[in-house]
């Protein structure tokens, strides 16, 4: 082959290594960035990432019209005489189509959910989920009567109500316009809601739930013959949270450190050095220890 010819291979095959080189560089920092993602993700409490999660499949299952809207809302008739029980859980989980009212309702949803969870419920699982079936017990009566069919915004509501009553000297700031205490938050958003042209009843509905709710765990208990009414039922307990280790158990020899008391000959060995540097003695010595 010529040296024209040996020229011209190497021209055409240098770009095909560097598209090569470009194509294994744009899969390690894809895989780089997936694993960064899928850390960030499993670092969110369980309980939030899964109802976020919950919540942001449905609406995109909407958005690309594999279910629809009138699939998911709540209506006690549907729920009773049709057997669609899944209304009930449904309605709580779609927060209209994807615009600035999902991502606003998204944001405050992930962000007070939790704060709750990793602070005053932080290794509570079982009571935060608790929390969860109680407002939603609660909304769903009240939604029969107020006739709303999706109580999504009403549950983020609550949960913000529950945490700003739990942080009252936390001070807050809306939009860079407004400085308050965190217990006037649930109030400021339905001002804005107010101002936005919304429906003030769902907002009304997720503070009275949550007012309930803060009410009979944290007010009740402590007032003068007053008394715990809501208890985690024991199921709850034994399937989110971990089994409390006993004060009195003595653990057995090969589970505590060190084993069957391996690593003894060793400490033997020490002492009968330090021994015969101490004394001058390199005949007797026994262990005293």
């Amino acid at each position: 082959m010529s040296a024209r010819g040996l020229y011209f291979l190497m021209l055409s095959v240098t770009p095909c290594d560097d598209v090569s080189r470009k194509s294994r560089k744009r899969t390690v920092n894809s895989k780089m960035a997936y694993q960064t993602f899928q850390q960030e993700y499993l670092q969110i409490p369980v309980v939030t990432r899964a109802y976020t999660t919950a919540c942001v499949l449905t609406t995109a299952a909407v958005q690309l019209e594999l279910i629809t809207p009138f699939q998911l809302y709540f209506n006690p008739d549907l729920i009773l005489n049709n057997y669609q029980v899944w209304r009930l859980v449904t309605n709580f989980l779609f927060f209209g189509p994807v615009g600035f009212n999902f991502l606003f309702n998204m944001i405050f949803l992930y962000r007070y959910c939790r704060m709750l969870e990793e602070g005053s419920f932080r290794g509570r699982t079982a009571d935060f989920v608790f929390m969860f079936l109680f407002g939603g017990l609660l909304m769903t009566i009240f939604g029969t009567f107020v006739s709303l069919v999706f109580l999504g915004q009403a549950f983020t509501i609550m949960l913000v109500y529950v945490w700003s009553r739990r942080n009252p000297n936390v001070r807050m700031n809306f939009f860079g316009l407004l400085n308050f205490q965190a217990p006037f938050l649930p109030w400021v958003l339905m001002g804005f809601s107010l101002l936005l042209g919304n429906s003030i009843i769902v907002d009304l509905l997720g503070i009275a739930v949550g007012h309930v709710y803060f009410f009979l765990e944290d007010v009740f208990p402590n007032q003068p013959g007053g008394g715990r009414w809501l208890k985690t039922p024991t199921i709850l307990k034994m399937l989110f949270d971990s089994p409390e280790q006993d004060a009195n158990y003595n653990p057995l020899p090969e589970d505590r450190p060190g084993g069957f008391g391996w690593g003894e000959a060793q400490r033997m060995a020490y002492c009968k050095v330090l021994y015969q540097c101490i004394t001058g003695n390199y005949l007797s010595w026994r262990c005293t220890c």
